[in-house]
């Protein structure tokens, strides 16, 4: 059997991943060309059940771009399904301007919205600036992402791999675990998390402290003494990066 660890986990100098999401596939081959020559790695989907099997087999991206309007999938529905275990930045992408649409794809699922037509240079710098704002992933986005010898994650699989026996996560236990990652070295803010996790929901920070406490006992060798996540006392949380 295959050692579930074996993905290459280290804090990661590779290209930042995007996955592109569209029935179109002018511009699915357009806003590939730009974002490889601006030195990204780039995967493409032609609807939102496509792009979870792409995120299924290669691991979740650093950022999506996805179309509103596709058949089968909408893009709103795939966001939906993404953003129940992880908090995957999404660029919606759509021919579609009302301004009621627009609204509801920020505030539920986008970072940031882009009318088709659009200019090349403008998504790229979108896309550059959403990754910047949001923190680059410190640790190597695989199918199974390694943390080190003890820890690995499969986000899309909603399962920790500790001491190799498989652990299975809540969507929210998933979301909370994939954010302290990808912020890795830095303290999390209570107000962040809470709004991050519940977006649409009055939620206080005692379930907050539910939910660590749970996937701590989940991943923590000695619960007690954290060694992944760390309370940051009247701040919030971090995920220290691991040697």
């Amino acid at each position: 059997m295959a050692n579930p660890l074996s993905p290459s986990g280290s804090p990661s100098s590779a290209a930042q991943r995007i996955l592109i999401v569209d029935d179109d596939e002018v511009i699915l081959r357009l806003v590939k060309t730009k974002l490889e020559q601006a030195g990204f790695e780039v995967q493409v989907a032609v609807s939102g059940r496509d792009a979870l099997d792409v995120i299924k087999k290669h691991g979740l991206p650093h950022l999506a771009i996805v179309d509103i309007n596709m058949p089968g999938m909408s893009g709103f529905e795939f966001c939906e399904t993404v953003q129940q275990f992880t908090d995957l930045p999404v660029i919606m992408l759509s021919a579609i301007d009302e301004e009621d649409t627009v609204i509801q794809g920020i505030q539920r699922y986008a970072e940031d919205y882009i009318t088709k037509p659009f200019s090349p240079r403008e998504l790229v710098a979108r896309v550059e600036r959403v990754l910047r704002r949001m923190g680059d992933f410190a640790y190597a986005l695989e199918p199974v992402t390694r943390v080190n010898d003890h820890l690995a994650v499969d986000f899309a699989g909603q399962r920790a791999i500790v001491d190799g026996k498989t652990v299975p996560l809540t969507p929210t236990e998933t979301k909370l675990l994939y954010i302290l990652m990808r912020n890795a070295g830095r303290t999390v803010s209570n107000d962040f998390l809470l709004r991050r996790l519940w977006p649409m929901e009055e939620v206080f920070e005692d379930s907050l402290r539910v939910h660590i406490h749970r996937l701590r006992h989940k991943i923590e060798p000695v619960p007690g003494k954290p060694r992944y996540i760390l309370t940051e006392r009247g701040m919030g949380y971090s995920f220290p990066r691991q040697p």
